[in-house]
């Protein structure tokens, strides 16, 4: 039986410094020959509202990592990206990039924190302009970007084309190409999902810069972490009004939710709930549906026994995959 996986703190060949413990990841920075190389080892942590919970998820950095690798592999013509490897199922090995401080957020509908915010009366949404009437759940015309300003701590914020361009974060082109990229990933990853009978609704995607100057992809992409998804019968029969019952989130949504009702959505002073093991478990398998929705095949967990076995193979696999690695 799998065992969930909190943290890790290896030390590897050529590895400069000390990891780098994110809301999920824990980044490893390699020097090799070719330049600095980047190993992630997705967790099994849980992050909301800009906060790690106290819970970890069993198999979610899995689910997280091993649908990324395979998305980022098949869209590396759309959008160049980081991936170089994926050597475990926990772990990515990329190049390393100098990431833009800005999240490109792509929205085909009403829903989250800008349906939130349309209900209390926006209707300037990053520079987009929504008109009156709208419901929650509808579809845009065309698929909005709505970029977030990436903060070091604390929550992201929203942030207008001109005011990135004015604030230094990217140049026009920058923005220009990120938006382009962003855009044509947006509508394969709904293409795709509307051939598994989906929904993508939303997702994020983070850019950064290689040394050579190229723009990259970086992180993780249409993950349920970073997307929105729903069940597309679902999502059709509550639009059309044959149904009152909202459609299934399959994303990390629906634990943004559970924490709403439990009194907690990241303000200040605030101390997240405990999760129960129940409600765990639901989120286990609701991210392992997903999986096997979007890929198309059954999710087959780790064999673990305990954590030794667990982190002893997580760097082994590491090790041999930096110890061989070669760049065309």
């Amino acid at each position: 039986m799998a065992v969930a996986l909190r943290e890790t703190n290896f030390e590897l060949p050529g590895q400069i410094g000390k990891p780098y413990h994110g809301k999920v990841g824990d980044v490893y920075t390699v020097e090799h020959e070719a330049g600095e190389v980047l190993a992630v080892v997705r967790t099994d942590r849980v992050s909301a509202f800009d906060v790690v919970l106290h819970e970890p998820v069993l198999c979610k950095g899995q689910v997280l990592n091993q649908m990324s690798a395979e998305l980022l592999a098949s869209t590396k013509t759309t959008a160049p990206n980081w991936l170089i490897e994926s050597p475990d199922p926990n772990v990515s090995v990329g190049f390393k990039a100098k990431p833009f401080k800005v999240e490109m957020i792509a929205r085909g509908f009403l829903l989250g924190t800008s349906w939130r915010g349309y209900k209390g009366g926006m209707r300037d949404l990053c520079g987009n302009h929504l008109p009156d009437g709208m419901v929650e759940f509808q579809a845009f015309d065309v698929p909005l970007l709505t970029p977030t300003s990436k903060a070091d701590a604390g929550h992201d914020e929203n942030i207008t084309p001109s005011q990135i361009v004015e604030n230094g974060l990217a140049t026009s082109g920058e923005y220009e190409e990120m938006s382009h990229f962003a855009l044509s990933l947006f509508a394969e990853g709904q293409a795709k999902a509307g051939e598994r009978g989906l929904v993508l609704a939303d997702t994020k995607y983070e850019f950064g810069r290689l040394a050579t100057g190229q723009l990259i992809v970086i992180d993780e992409v249409h993950t349920p972490d970073s997307s929105r998804y729903f069940p597309l019968d679902e999502y059709n029969a509550y639009l059309g009004g044959q149904t009152t019952e909202r459609p299934e989130q399959l994303s990390k949504e629906f634990i943004r939710e559970w924490l709403v009702s439990q009194g907690f959505s990241g303000e200040e002073g605030q101390v997240p709930p405990h999760m129960t093991e129940e409600f765990r478990e639901q989120i286990s398998a609701r991210y392992i549906d997903l999986y096997q929705r979007m890929l198309g095949r059954r999710f087959e967990a780790t064999s673990d026994t305990n954590q030794a076995a667990q982190l002893s193979r997580i760097r082994e696999n590491m090790v041999d995959c930096l110890g061989r690695l070669t760049f065309a």
